[in-house]
């Protein structure tokens, strides 16, 4: 395959990823946490980035669509070590210790909590849930990206 052809696989990659995460948001009933979100705007990116790159192919733009697809799979990475409790998420989206708190601040924290968790796995396949699908397939989307930076 050509640099341009590896060029939209990549971006048709990102915008099967975007469209999916729609569909479970407006078709499957599951509402985005805040990390869900922001695994967002990288595949909108590198999705943009493709269409600029499949008719100019220039070095600058695959290396902006690998780094895209390379942010949101390490959010992703990251999203999904929260999930399986291998570390902390951010305090705005997820459960924390709540031991060392006062009445007052645990009924703070309850009420200002996001409607969905990050720390809460919404739906998964085979042990992977979608933060951990979206990694894998982010990183190899990067890799397609980077392939075309060697093509000629």
């Amino acid at each position: 395959m050509n640099r341009a052809g590896l060029i939209l696989l990549a971006g048709l990659g990102s915008l099967g990823l975007l469209t999916a995460a729609f569909g479970f948001q407006h078709l499957g009933g599951l509402a985005p946490c805040e990390m869900c979100i922001w695994q967002r705007y990288p595949h909108g990116i590198a999705f943009g980035l493709s269409v600029l790159g499949y008719f100019a192919p220039f070095a600058f733009i695959i290396i902006l669509g690998s780094a895209a697809t390379l942010g949101t799979g390490g959010i992703g990475v990251y999203h999904a070590g929260v999930e399986q409790g291998w570390w902390e998420g951010p305090s705005t989206c997820s459960s924390g210790d709540i031991s060392d708190l006062t009445p007052d601040q645990l009924m703070d924290q309850i009420l200002t909590a996001p409607l969905v968790q990050c720390d809460q796995i919404a739906w998964s396949l085979a042990g992977v849930s979608m933060a951990g699908w979206n990694a894998i397939i982010s990183l190899m989307l990067a890799g397609v990206w980077l392939m075309a930076l060697r093509r000629a």
